[in-house]
C-alpha cells in the first residue's frame, strides 16, 4: 500500500485538536492546536543532530498541507 506523505486525524476526546500525521521518515503526529509533536522514531545522538533542521520542515511542509487541504474545502 502506498500511504501519502501526510494524513489529517481528528478525535472527538480533543475536540480542538487538528492532527496532521506524516508518514515518512522521521514519522510523526502533529497537533497543530498546540505544536506538540509525538514521534514514532527512536533517534541515536547522530540523528538528533540532523533532526533539528528535518523538524522544523517537516512542520512546516505539515501545516502548508493543511493550509491546502483546508483551502480545498473552503472552494
Amino acid at each position: 500500500m502506498t500511504l501519502p506523505k501526510f494524513i489529517l486525524g481528528d478525535n472527538t476526546d480533543y475536540p480542538n485538536a487538528i492532527f496532521v500525521i506524516h508518514t515518512e521518515f522521521p514519522r510523526f503526529i502533529i497537533n497543530l492546536e498546540d505544536d506538540d509533536v509525538e514521534w514514532f522514531e527512536d533517534f541515536d545522538v547522530e540523528d538528533q543532530k540532523e533532526l533539528g533542521k528535518e523538524t522544523e520542515n517537516a512542520i512546516k511542509l505539515a501545516t502548508e498541507f493543511y493550509d491546502s487541504e483546508v483551502a480545498k474545502y473552503e472552494d
